[in-house]
């Protein structure tokens, strides 16, 4: 593979003194720039091994290093100044020089330097070719022959009997044009490991296969990197075991739909809220406990007391469920929310007195459906109703 040198430097005594102890092809191609041409000529660090005298240019050689992450840096500097060298290697250096070394040093420290950016420019070569073939996509590690590569992965997942998940992610449809594929897989990519792969399936749509790993740890990893998205993904996981292709994306594909259609974002997934993780599920209906129902209730309970005649309104609270009571001389009521530990929340409406037994009743919604709005309407119409009902008089009810 061809290879492009750099040398950058104010001072054109430094192109003499480093010319006799580079080692160059004849398919390489050899640059020099003083760094006033950088901004001109910048198109010409890509993927370039460079040579940088950073002699009075300390600052400026800081800013470069920051800026050329996909190109091989050796820094010469006049001295061994500790304090540039840590904050060279902090900036993406490859190998600081010291301009008083050896030929014999000089060589050396640049040989591994050659070596690697070769390598780059090899694996930039095949990675065009990859491209070309619509088998990768352009700006992200992104794959794109999904039916093939996932049979393929599936075969050495089984053969090999290794633990692994397939997740399908998408925006829903309000947030599908909001977000741009190469911020989706930038994200993403950088929060899995190497040997994960990221593969579009349509547009702004992955599939993530993800090894070593099972659904709850990968939800638990998808909550982290969906942090990092301005608009709302949505995910669904399922394990691979000795599926095949098409078992393993539909059901995929499935939980994906779950979690759009039921609004699970990036906190919590269908997957989990449907009950295949009791312990996150009973942490989730806790937090509604604590940020909903609780003070809901609360709120209700000091809107009504000593409001209506002879009636008291008292609370039983706790992790498992949350009990509104309202009672008077001849009959007594409550309301409660409560959750199997399954897929809904139960509200379960009672009465003590045996004239009203025939108003008991049990409303179940899905979790995400209990907001705020809807429990101060049900506790209103609970309230009025056991109002109308009781045999005594009540004050009047702003």
């Amino acid at each position: 593979m061809d290879g492009k040198i750099v040398l950058i430097s104010d001072d054109k005594n430094f192109f003499e003194y480093l010319m006799p102890k580079l080692i160059i092809r004849k398919s390489d191609e050899l640059f020099r720039f003083s760094f006033d041409e950088l901004t001109e000529k910048f198109h010409q660090l890509t993927s370039s091994l460079l040579i940088i005298n950073s002699e009075n240019k300390q600052e400026q050689t800081l800013e470069l290093l920051s800026i050329t992450k996909d190109s091989i840096s050796v820094v010469f500097g006049f001295n061994d100044d500790e304090e540039f060298k840590i904050k060279g290697y902090r900036a993406g250096m490859f190998s600081y020089i010291s301009l008083s070394s050896s030929d014999e040093a000089i060589q050396a420290a640049l040989l591994p330097a050659l070596k690697m950016i070769a390598s780059i420019n090899k694996n930039n070569f095949y990675r065009d070719i990859l491209v070309k073939n619509s088998l990768i996509t352009l700006n992200n590690e992104v794959l794109l022959d999904s039916n093939w590569l996932i049979e393929n992965e599936l075969n050495k997942i089984h053969a090999n009997n290794v633990e692994a998940v397939l997740g399908a992610i998408s925006p829903d449809d309000k947030s599908r044009f909001n977000i741009q594929a190469h911020q989706i897989e930038t994200i993403i990519l950088n929060n899995i490991r190497s040997n994960d792969l990221l593969i579009n399936f349509a547009t702004n749509k992955y599939f993530l296969l993800l090894y070593n790993i099972n659904v709850e740890n990968a939800y638990k990893l998808w909550n982290k990197i969906a942090q990092n998205f301005s608009e709302s993904m949505y995910v669904g996981f399922t394990n691979i075991g000795k599926k095949n292709r098409q078992q393993v994306i539909n059901e995929a594909l499935n939980k994906l739909h779950e979690s759009i259609n039921r609004g699970f974002k990036s906190s919590l997934t269908a997957d989990v809220f449907m009950g295949n993780n009791f312990k996150l599920y009973k942490e989730e209906f806790k937090n509604k406990l604590d940020k909903i129902i609780n003070p809901v209730f609360y709120h209700m309970q000091q809107k009504y007391n000593n409001r209506l005649f002879n009636i008291t309104i008292n609370l039983i609270q706790n992790n498992a469920q949350c009990i509104f009571n309202i009672a008077s001389e001849n009959e007594s009521g409550s309301l409660s929310i409560s959750t199997p530990g399954y897929s809904a929340v139960n509200i379960d409406i009672k009465y003590e007195c045996s004239d009203n037994n025939q108003k008991n009743k049990r409303i179940s919604i899905e979790p995400d459906e209990l907001e705020a709005g809807l429990l101060e309407d049900l506790l209103e119409q609970f309230i009025l109703e056991f109002k109308d009902n009781n045999e005594e008089s009540y004050d009047h009810i702003e």
